[in-house]
């Protein structure tokens, strides 16, 4: 990800000259309580106004949009602002990601290898080597993002990276969050060369004939035996962390999102965070199904505009990067899936579901009737039915059907066009993933799937078409923040290579932009707050380089750059907001460090 470029010169005004997110703040007077800010034009989201030149702001809320002159009226000699900006914007909402653990996962003192950062095999060589020369020989080394599919290798085992590292503890953590590997010398720490543990419940150990470890772990308990003692060696300040990834968020001009794998024991951090100065964003958050009271209330001395619990998540089924999505039609034998691990004929089918209907069942029985959002993660074709036939069943149940409920699917890969529909008419709402096609598109059209499968993955059109509401997400970190991109992505449907797939699932960029803005705000039920620029929603804002819709669709991503943001009626200050984050205690939080890095929770 690239630092934003710098702003155009403004002129100055009462409240001071604004400068881009990410970088040094000149020392002028706060922006006052009301104002009026100006820009180039003024793109609202609102289908009753679509454009202005003015947005009058009183206390972090939009009180008039329009021209100067009809501002003016609202907050006579009211300061004008001048944002300099050639577009603002109501600030973009990835309503699906993880913003603490994507921290952990991502930031110092983890390494990223992530294909957005090293493409090749070779380019994570050269990071492996640079970090051995700047780390002592006793301090682990810890790496984030192998993918097998697009590194073009299998899953290191032990013996390949003792290969790279020798006698030093490094342990490589999947993009995917579901494996480790890591070194013999980390075996032998931990006496697992002579006493190899047990596999723990719902977690495994890659073993040889012998029972020996071969240097691969699967899943959330049996990687976090492994993280746990690396992450307490290696310490840092999870605060800090997850901190550096709200500032990636808001570099990429988002104000709001979500966490969808919430926990009460994140609680704090989350007001810690949302606590200091020129926090960047807002969060809802959807509590794991699999906590022991996922309907439990949550109040939060943040408010709820900043923090608040929705809804409840379950996972249907798994990833398709290694083989356990639950689908009708079976993946490939092909060079690509050989070096994923992904055996065709066990991979797949319904067998990759992660619950029975009455697990399922009894989980929505117990959380609807306490007013939660629903959230089904699903990916295979089998899976969404089963979401849908579940939400169905429950909504019937519970006197809901025709309710302005917004149950959720998420990911939705394989979608089909009547699976859409039905969602539609049930009123679930679909948030889609543009990072899978543009990412690993091409090896889905042909190589992992069939073309009647694969070339069609992300069906953005189907779903528009099909009348669902539909949101865009990055799923972080699966994916680096980037709605400009996904808005790319799902107008021009080419991949990172520049191939298009089924270029009759391309999206209008109006579509594709509400995707991200006020049809994203109504996922998260927050349309009434955010989501677009309108007299009594909340001052967020994203400044623009340039307008979406008057861009080649294939360029967006290049020539639209973010300026900086707005969140209540203030420009986001990242450095005072950094500074702060990494300057608090970590030992509050610093259990979860482990956890940022031993599974993603999708």
């Amino acid at each position: 990800m690239s630092e934003p470029a710098a702003t155009p010169a403004r002129a100055a005004t009462p409240a001071g000259t604004a400068t881009p997110a990410g970088t040094a703040t000149p020392d002028v007077p706060a922006v006052p309580d009301a104002f009026i800010l100006t820009a180039g034009t003024v793109v609202t989201m609102d289908a009753q106004l679509p454009r202005a030149s003015a947005v009058a702001v009183s206390d972090g809320k939009i009180v008039a949009v329009g021209t100067l002159a009809e501002c003016l009226e609202v907050v006579p000699g009211a300061p004008v602002i001048d944002s300099g900006a050639p577009v603002l914007m109501p600030g973009f909402i990835d309503p699906h990601s993880h913003p603490f653990l994507s921290g952990l996962a991502t930031q110092l003192p983890a390494l990223s290898i992530a294909p957005w950062k090293a493409p090749t095999w070779s380019e994570v060589l050269s990071i492996f080597s640079q970090a051995m020369a700047e780390h002592d020989a006793d301090v682990p080394l810890l790496f984030n993002g192998f993918d097998a599919l697009l590194h073009g290798r299998p899953a290191p085992t032990a013996a390949d990276l003792d290969d790279i590292f020798g006698d030093r503890v490094a342990v490589v953590v999947d993009n995917s969050g579901h494996a480790c590997s890591f070194t013999s010398a980390l075996i032998r720490s931990r006496g697992w060369d002579s006493n190899p543990p047990a596999d723990p419940i719902g977690g495994s150990f890659a073993r040889d004939a012998d029972g020996a470890l071969t240097g691969i772990s699967f899943e959330i308990p049996a990687n976090a035996a492994v993280l746990g003692p690396v992450m307490q060696q290696l310490g840092g300040n999870p605060l800090g962390s997850a901190a550096e990834y709200y500032a990636l968020m808001s570099r990429a001009g988002i104000t709001s999102t979500s966490d969808m794998t919430f926990s009460t024991d994140l609680a704090p951090a989350y007001e810690a965070l949302a606590a200091m100065p020129s926090s960047p964003l807002r969060v809802s958050l959807w509590e794991v199904s699999t906590a022991a009271a996922p309907g439990a209330a949550a109040n939060f001395d943040a408010g709820e505009e900043r923090l608040v619990k929705q809804g409840v998540k379950l996972w249907t089924d798994g990833s398709p990067w290694i083989g356990n999505i639950a689908t009708s039609f079976p993946y490939l034998a092909s060079d690509a899936t050989k070096r994923a691990g992904i055996d065709p004929s066990t991979a797949g089918g319904a067998s990759a579901m992660n619950y029975s209907r009455a697990q399922v069942d009894a989980t929505l029985d117990a959380c609807a009737p306490l007013g939660w959002q629903m959230s089904f993660h699903a990916n295979g074709d089998l899976a969404i039915g089963f979401a849908l036939d579940a939400y169905e069943r429950a909504l019937a149940q519970h006197g809901l059907l025709g309710t302005d409920h917004r149950w959720r699917i998420e990911h939705a890969g394989a979608g089909r066009r009547d699976q859409f529909e039905r969602a539609a008419r049930l009123g679930v709402h679909v948030s889609l993933a543009p990072f899978q096609y543009y990412y690993w598109g091409d090896l889905l059209d042909g190589q992992m799937f069939a073309p009647e499968q694969g070339a069609r993955w992300q069906a953005f059109a189907d779903a528009v078409d099909a009348g669902v509401v539909v949101s865009l997400h990055n799923d972080g970190s699966v994916s680096p923040p980037s709605p400009i991109l996904n808005v790319q992505t799902a107008v021009t449907r080419r991949t990172s290579s520049g191939r298009i797939h089924a270029p009759q699932q391309a999206i209008s960029v109006d579509a594709a932009l509400r995707a991200h803005t006020i049809d994203a705000a109504r996922t998260l039920h927050r349309e009434h707050l955010v989501g677009s620029i309108a007299v009594g929603k909340l001052a967020d804002f994203v400044e623009l380089s340039a307008d979406p819709s008057e861009v080649t669709p294939r360029y967006l991503a290049e020539r639209v750059r973010v300026l900086g943001t707005w969140v209540g009626g203030s420009r986001v200050d990242l450095p005072e907001f950094l500074a702060a984050a990494h300057a608090s205690d970590p030992a509050p939080h610093a259990h979860h460090a482990a956890r940022g890095h031993s599974g993603h929770g999708c």
